[in-house]
């Protein structure tokens, strides 16, 4: 069997690195390969395990709390102690200054004629003075160790809530960096709206469904039933022609109270993520404006609207989302 030519081996060597190029330009991961883009679902069962997480979190912050209120109060407590032990230093420190300086005195013959006679009175109040001296003398040294326990205990329990306080905001910031992990990936499960053109145009829609409403605000509706707790009744369509987008199936009321009223700090709280929700979100919902709290914005900033006579008509009692 003859050789194979020089040519044959060339095309053969040429061959052979053209497939290994094929074989690892096909068979390397792109970035999009590497790294798809979760699922609903698989998002959705994230955030299940990060709530689990959060709620643990909270529950040790609670307790946290808990303990650091306790040691506070303890430490108020040995404050006082130490207030008092202080006071009653400071009386028997002035009593033993008046022994002092009684010994002082009978020392240069003041009371010596008084301390030192042969008669039994004399001897009498000798006694006395030696007890009251010995009483006095030893609640000093009482007072000397109280304030010392005092002082130890209070130095003691400020390092205690020093420590408690640190771990506390420890696990504060903690819960909080979860919180903004959760949002981002509720961020991500925020849809696109239909019928977006390719310029980033909204193309008009009928109403549809038993709500009579567009198919793009049913999905803002939708999403922001998913993404937030809601206290309340959610309106949309309504006949009245009021020159809104209500008639036309184009806008959603999220209201945060009934009747009329005013409501509680807690849903004016939500009123309000709802609404920086809907603005932060406007581009890809296809949300044209947004009414909360006799106040629109139209995605560039917060304008106040007149005054319309009331709670509702103001927009106070909820957020109102009106779509392209």
């Amino acid at each position: 069997m003859a050789a194979p030519s020089p040519t044959f081996r060339r095309h053969a060597a040429l061959a052979l690195c053209v497939g290994s190029i094929a074989a690892f330009t096909l068979g390397a991961p792109t970035a999009g390969s590497a790294d798809p883009k979760p699922t609903e679902a698989e998002l959705r069962a994230d955030l299940v395990k990060l709530n689990k997480k959060i709620d643990a979190l909270i529950e040790t912050y609670a307790a946290k709390r808990e303990s650091l209120n306790k040691a506070e109060k303890a430490e108020a407590v040995a404050k006082q102690n130490l207030r008092r032990a202080e006071e009653v230093y400071a009386e028997n420190e002035k009593q033993v200054d008046s022994i002092v300086q009684l010994h002082y005195q009978s020392s240069i013959g003041g009371l010596p004629a008084l301390l030192f006679a042969d008669d039994i009175g004399s001897a009498a109040v000798m006694e006395q003075l030696t007890a009251e001296q010995s009483a006095h003398l030893q609640g000093f040294a009482q007072s000397v160790e109280r304030r010392k326990r005092s002082a130890e205990t209070a130095a003691r329990l400020t390092d205690d809530i020093v420590e408690e306080a640190k771990e506390v905001q420890e696990r504060r910031e903690e819960a909080e960096d979860l919180i903004e992990e959760i949002k981002d990936k509720l961020d991500k499960l925020v849809p696109t709206g239909s019928g977006r053109r390719s310029d980033g145009s909204w193309a008009p829609q009928l109403p549809t469904g038993a709500d009579n409403i567009t198919d793009r605000t049913r999905i803002m509706r939708e999403a922001i039933k998913r993404r937030f707790d809601l206290p309340y009744s959610v309106g949309c369509y309504r006949a009245a022609n009021d020159g809104g987008e209500h008639p036309l199936g184009r806008a959603c009321d999220f209201m945060m109270s009934v009747g009329g009223s005013m409501p509680t700090a807690a849903n004016l709280r939500l009123g309000d993520e709802i609404s920086a929700w809907a603005i932060k979100n406007k581009a890809r919902l296809g949300v044209k404006y947004v009414i909360w709290r006799q106040r629109i914005n139209h995605g560039s900033g917060w304008r106040t609207m007149s005054n319309r006579g009331g709670v509702t008509a103001n927009h106070f009692d909820h957020p109102h989302i009106s779509m392209y």
